[in-house]
């Protein structure tokens, strides 16, 4: 019986999940166009005979993401995920159909949920506050300032970080705020220091 792979993908225009199947044989000797029900989008995958090239639309972020595995991966084994990288989350499966249509079923859920979600004004709430009061206790002690020797500055927040924008010159500084990590770095530093334009 011929070998058979499975590819999974939640299409971006219509929100269906995709499962589609191809013979090893097929996979291997031309490109596959794997195509959602509604038109607007489709899963390609090419190989050279080591590696696959595929390009893999993602109804995470909406976008037509490219990426690139061997061909073993793609061909034998249990199987792979492909991540999107805006979202770092799993947005495409390749492997046994099983394990590929449990996979699917699960990001299906993932993509109702988010799309029903009230979105948060912040990455993490909790931690934007605290970045926020630690950078509070920073200007009170006049511990920010810009390497071109100002100390005037303005603060933009952001989904995940704060930027700091010096007042005379331009420059800036990003400061991450959406993990402990991101705080406890943040916790760390006596004074701040943009960097200058000038």
């Amino acid at each position: 019986m011929e070998q058979m792979r499975s590819f999974g993908f939640i299409c971006p225009h219509c929100g269906q999940a995709n499962l589609h199947q191809r013979s090893v044989f097929a996979l291997s000797a031309a490109a596959a166009r794997m195509e959602c029900a509604c038109g607007k989008s489709s899963l390609l995958a090419e190989t050279d005979g080591t590696k696959f090239r595929l390009q893999v639309p993602c109804g995470l972020c909406g976008k037509t993401h490219q990426a690139q595995c061997s061909a073993d991966e793609v061909l034998s084994g249990r199987g792979i995920g492909l991540s999107c990288p805006d979202t770092g989350r799993l947005c495409c499966y390749i492997g046994e159909e099983p394990a590929v249509a449990a996979a699917m079923e699960t990001l299906a859920v993932q993509v109702e949920k988010d799309k029903t979600d009230t979105p948060e004004a912040f990455t993490d709430n909790v931690i934007m506050y605290e970045v926020l009061s630690e950078l509070k206790d920073l200007a009170a002690r006049d511990a920010i300032s810009c390497s071109c020797g100002s100390h005037r500055y303005s603060m933009r927040v952001g989904r995940a970080s704060v930027d700091l924008i010096c007042g005379d010159c331009g420059g800036r500084l990003r400061l991450p705020a959406a993990t402990d990590e991101d705080l406890d770095r943040l916790c760390c530093q006596m004074k701040l220091e943009i960097r200058g334009r000038k």
